[in-house]
């Protein structure tokens, strides 16, 4: 008998195409245990610099092109619902932000989830990144303290651990090593080189893919 997640309705609040690679295999968990996953993409990665080896994009076509492989990918996670929010790439933190507020609000409102992945703001690397999970925050903490669901951030900036202390949560994804590498591959305008010619039991890539660290966020946290 499958084990039950106890989180059955996952949010999932990120940028960019691929972004959700770094949570596939804890998502790909949870599906596996019974929950319902929908994902929030705020943007097609238009403005992405790989265009494939040997170049199949270009600027024109690669948002077309990253759409397709962002449907891919979740359809190799399993992600069951999965909505593009239409945002521009790499103008997230400029976007405005009563609309973006009221975008997640109102998804937040109708999927009701009880957890939430996103992007730790302010320690992971990309404007996009950090402005869509200080967007995350902002919008739950409005709400009163009883329906604030549990969030759990993805942090990879340098120093990190240092600011915020250790991963609270540190996952073997390794039994969902083929649902997260068909995640990565569906992207092959962005990861021709993340595998090259290893396979996805390669050990380098088994070593690479296997562990997912998430921080639990605090609201008596700034941000």
């Amino acid at each position: 008998m499958k084990q039950q997640n106890q989180h059955q309705r996952v949010l999932v609040v990120l940028p960019h195409p691929d972004d959700e690679c770094s949570v596939s295999g804890s998502l790909a968990r949870y599906i596996d245990e019974g929950a319902e996953i929908t994902y929030a993409c705020l943007t097609l990665g238009e403005m992405g610099r790989n265009m494939g080896n040997p170049p199949f994009a270009n600027r024109v076509t690669l948002p077309l092109i990253r759409r397709e492989e962002l449907i891919a990918s979740c359809r190799s996670i399993g992600i069951q619902d999965l909505r593009m929010l239409g945002y521009h790439d790499k103008t997230v933190e400029f976007a405005d932000q009563d609309k973006l507020d009221a975008d997640l609000l109102a998804i937040i409102e109708d999927v009701k989830p009880t957890l939430i992945h996103t992007f730790y703001p302010g320690y992971s690397v990309h404007p996009d990144h950090d402005a869509t999970g200080a967007a995350v925050i902002r919008v739950l903490e409005r709400l009163p303290v009883g329906q604030r669901p549990e969030v759990r951030c993805v942090a990879f900036s340098k120093g990190c651990e240092e600011a915020l202390g250790p991963p609270d949560i540190v996952a073997d994804v390794t039994p969902y090593l083929k649902q997260k590498g068909g995640s990565f591959q569906a992207h092959r305008s962005q990861f021709y080189l993340f595998f090259g010619t290893k396979p996805l039991d390669h050990p380098e890539v088994v070593a690479r893919l296997s562990t997912e660290r998430f921080w639990t966020y605090s609201f008596t946290a700034s941000i």
